[in-house]
């Protein structure tokens, strides 16, 4: 039980905390927004993704939401990683670009499955 709390707390914090730097990034400074205009994204869909990032990852790190809750976060995050890497690999772009997003998901993974664990003991 106790393994299953810190394998679910660390994947959790560490996406938690991914997508809170990555959401400072989408707010400050001009290289995301250079970047969404050169994929052909429109720059708001920057600004809402930044403050979809935010609200997912306090959805995540706060424990007494409900579980449907978290399971909104959990797929909206999967579709957000799912979706970068898919953009990065079609737009050719470093290999580090496309793996990035995929770790984050495979953490989202691990942290869902032990969330699931971490809950069921719980009740």
């Amino acid at each position: 039980m106790k393994k299953d709390k810190i394998i679910y707390w660390l994947s959790t914090a560490l996406v938690a905390v991914g997508m809170l730097l990555s959401a400072y990034q989408y707010f400050n400074g001009t290289y995301m927004a250079e970047a969404y205009k050169q994929m052909g994204y429109p720059d708001f869909l920057r600004v809402e993704i930044g403050i979809a990032k935010i609200i997912g990852a306090i959805i995540l790190l706060l424990p007494v939401l409900p579980s449907k809750i978290k399971e909104w976060a959990y797929a909206g995050f999967g579709i957000l990683f799912f979706s970068a890497a898919l953009t990065h690999f079609l737009l050719k772009d470093p290999t580090e670009r496309i793996i990035t997003p995929l770790v984050f998901l495979m953490l989202l993974i691990v942290s869902n499955i032990y969330y699931s664990k971490v809950s069921t003991k719980n009740k």
